[in-house]
């Protein structure tokens, strides 16, 4: 029973630490949900949502109801004498207005803050863009360091195996003393570079982690990608990648939605010039009570004061009405006011062009790096053909007493220099090529 409970606790243990390995969509996905950035962009959406839903609102009448109480004690002037006045008074109102006409003001103020809301959307994706080109350098670069990490290991363990030959030569006499401590040094200096490059694995995971924002980071590490051995040239025109990236690319979408604010604001600005509309009803009533008495009327006809309710009855009222307010001059104020609406489309037609060049920018700068890095990428190959060549000249000389161990060396030092620069070509190649895609349209993968 113990056996068994071992076996299902390690299975558990085996399935939380294969949980703990990220994949590119997993870490994208988390960091475009967790952001603190994004985050703060979806409040600033959700109030222009509200924006929104107040110009909306503005369609329904505004309905306001009052109440009024007054006390006065004293005298009151009579004629040519005063006389005793403690009142009380009181008043219940109701009223309602609804704007009739002011030139599609409500309509045209909807329409603007539609605009704002769908500009807001697209800087939160735009956001989410930008996060997920960061996760994804970082997670190559780490994909890299663990590529090195594999070659140092390869080059620690031939210097251990040179280490090995040159003590068993060295203890039955057939070389050097010197042999084996610079085979001894040259293992040394392998386990030196072996460890840094599991650092620098360390340290990119560590990077990941902060770019995802995650509180604990020890245990975080990311899956292994397969990348093909061989890699071959993008076929895509650029033209082509810059007419899909204009149309798709947020940011771009993000200054075209507020060149279409900022003419329906001014739109609405205009309205201004129109005059306004507005209907209105009211309900209403009041209540008096003289305090020193309970009769109203004069010396010979006296009346008793009703109760509150019943003068509320009896002084129940209504009105209606329509006003038309026109204007004639505000001192030019709003004509200027149209002219800054002017100006206002003028900067977001001139940011647009700004995106546009930005993109366009850094389209022709990923298309650059995919054909430098590409070239990188087959020189980087050859050299480390020539190389490895050159090594496997180097160990036969030295196994037939005809170099010296520290040519050898010197010969696996630049083959495990040369496959460094091959995985570090292709990373880079690898990365300006999703960028390229990714403005083509293509999602980020591996």
């Amino acid at each position: 029973m113990k056996k068994v409970l071992t076996i299902v606790l390690g299975l558990a243990f085996a399935g939380i630490n294969a949980q703990e390995k990220w994949s590119l969509k997993e870490c994208v996905d988390y960091a475009v949900k967790h952001n603190l950035q994004v985050i703060q962009n979806e409040y600033s959406k959700q109030f222009q949502d509200t924006n929104l839903k107040i110009a909306q609102k503005n369609y329904l009448p505004s309905v306001s109801a009052n109440m009024g109480n007054n006390v006065s004690f004293g005298q009151a002037s009579l004629g040519t004498g005063s006389i005793r006045n403690d009142r009380y008074s009181n008043n219940v109102n109701i009223a309602a207005d609804v704007l009739l006409f002011n030139n599609g003001r409500l309509e045209k103020t909807i329409r603007k803050t539609e605009f704002d809301v769908e500009a807001s959307q697209y800087d939160i994706e735009t956001i989410k863009n930008d996060i997920s080109l960061q996760i994804a350098r970082q997670y190559l670069t780490t994909l890299l360091n663990k590529e090195i990490v594999k070659i140092a290991q390869s080059a620690t363990e031939n210097a251990k195996k040179q280490y090995d030959r040159a003590k068993i030569t060295t203890e039955v006499g057939t070389t050097a003393q010197t042999i084996v401590a610079e085979a001894e040094a040259a293992w040394a200096r392998e386990k030196q570079n072996l460890k840094t490059a599991e650092i620098n694995v360390d340290r990119s995971l560590f990077a990941l982690a902060q770019l995802l924002q995650l509180k604990e980071y020890k245990d975080f590490d990311v899956e292994d990608v397969e990348i093909s051995e061989t890699l071959s040239p993008q076929l895509v025109s650029v033209d082509d990648v810059l007419n899909t990236a204009y149309e798709t690319q947020p940011q771009v979408k993000a200054a075209q939605s507020r060149i279409k604010a900022a003419e329906a604001q001014t739109e609405v600005t205009k309205t201004a010039f129109w005059p306004t509309l507005t209907a209105s009803i009211g309900l209403g009533t009041f209540y008096n009570n003289l305090l020193n008495t309970n009769n109203v009327g004069s010396s010979f006809f006296y009346v008793r004061e009703g109760s509150l309710f019943q003068q509320y009855k009896d002084n129940f009222g209504q009105q209606g009405g329509v006003n038309l307010n026109i204007p004639i001059f505000n001192k030019g104020i709003t004509k200027l006011q149209v002219e800054q609406s002017k100006i206002n489309e003028f900067i977001a037609k001139n940011a647009l062009e700004q995106q546009k060049q930005a993109v366009r920018q850094n389209v022709q700068q990923a298309q650059f790096d995919v054909d430098a890095n590409y070239e990188v990428y087959l020189a980087a190959v050859e050299a480390e053909k020539s190389t490895k060549l050159a090594m496997d000249f180097a160990d036969k000389s030295y196994a037939a007493g005809r170099t010296t161990i520290y040519d050898l060396n010197i010969a696996r030092n630049n083959y495990a220099n040369a496959q460094g620069s091959v995985e570090q070509a292709k990373y880079n190649y690898i990365f300006s090529l999703k960028l390229l895609n990714f403005y083509a349209g293509i999602p980020l993968s591996l």
